[in-house]
């Protein structure tokens, strides 16, 4: 019997090295596994060795600034420090714009801050500034919200969570539903009146009002009280927001519309008061009864009140 791998047919065809190339591919796909595995392991090795032995930078910035950091001050801060090298009574003025709404800022000078019922301040040549201050009710013509003038309280309530205290000549602006400064108040003969919030610790008090008007606030910035009012009709919110913009610490409301009484005095003399409603608009001709409880924030050079 014959051998079938020793001898074949004229008509068999025999294939010789087959076996052997496909043993040589299997060796080579061998190598190639071989060569990524010790590869990946290289790679491995490297990071490992990277990881453990990489230098660590201190985060300037993060915990504390570097040494060369910049700090972008208010825009307000050089403005307020010019002020400083002023030494006659008056107002200083400051036109700007801010989100797109024109203002006006008046930070009163050496001078004295006072509240008053009535409209005395707005002739006397001694105020620098005077602006409306609280609210009165359309109905009894009466004050809005806790009222002190000079130690003695007039009206009661907290219809509205900002405040302002007049004590021993130095202003403090807030929001607080109970303010010991009320009590405060009527112990050393100051004053307190209650508006809107506009700005607590640097942070916007939204507001529910809607409409548009000219506004007006008095604000606590770099522990200075200044009053800023827009030039164009703007929302609460917008104003909140404004304030708060240009470093704002404090902020309440005071009385704005293109219709409320003001006196200004600048730092030349020049000076601007309104003192009678326009003859049209929403308040023409109005009656005495309605101008019995009217009071103003108002600055004086003046020891006396």
């Amino acid at each position: 019997m014959r051998k079938f791998s020793d001898d074949i047919n004229d008509n068999e065809i025999r294939i010789i090295g087959q076996k052997k190339k496909k043993k040589r591919l299997m060796s080579a796909s061998l190598q190639v596994l071989v060569i990524a595995v010790v590869f990946l392991v290289l790679v491995v090795a490297i990071l490992l060795y990277l990881y453990k032995n990489k230098t660590v930078h201190p985060e300037y910035g993060v915990f504390e600034p570097a040494s060369n950091a910049q700090f972008n001050p208010h825009p307000l801060c050089k403005w307020i420090a010019d002020a400083d090298t002023v030494t006659t009574p008056g107002t200083y003025i400051k036109d700007t714009v801010v989100n797109d709404i024109p203002i006006k800022i008046y930070l009163p000078l050496n001078a004295k801050p006072t509240l008053e019922i009535g409209q005395k301040c707005l002739t006397d040549e001694n105020v620098i500034l005077a602006f409306q201050a609280a609210d009165i009710r359309a109905d009894n013509y009466k004050i809005v919200g806790a009222f002190v003038l000079k130690g003695k309280p007039v009206a009661w309530g907290l219809s509205k969570k900002g405040y302002c205290a007049i004590l021993r000549d130095s202003v403090f602006v807030g929001r607080a539903d109970n303010s010991p400064l009320f009590e405060e108040a009527t112990e050393c003969e100051g004053y307190f009146f209650r508006q809107y919030p506009l700005v607590s610790n640097g942070e916007v008090q939204h507001s529910e009002l809607k409409s548009q008007a000219i506004r007006r606030a008095l604000c606590d910035v770099e522990n200075r009280i200044v009053v800023v009012e827009t030039q164009t009709n703007a929302s609460m919110n917008d104003f909140s927001q404004l304030l708060a913009d240009i470093g704002v610490d404090n902020a309440i409301y005071l009385i704005g519309s293109s219709e409320s009484f003001y006196s200004i005095t600048d730092l030349h003399g020049n000076r601007q008061v309104r003192n009678t409603f326009p003859t049209e608009g929403p308040y023409p001709n109005p009656s005495k009864a309605s101008l019995k409880y009217i009071n103003f924030i108002y600055w004086t050079a003046s020891q006396s009140h």
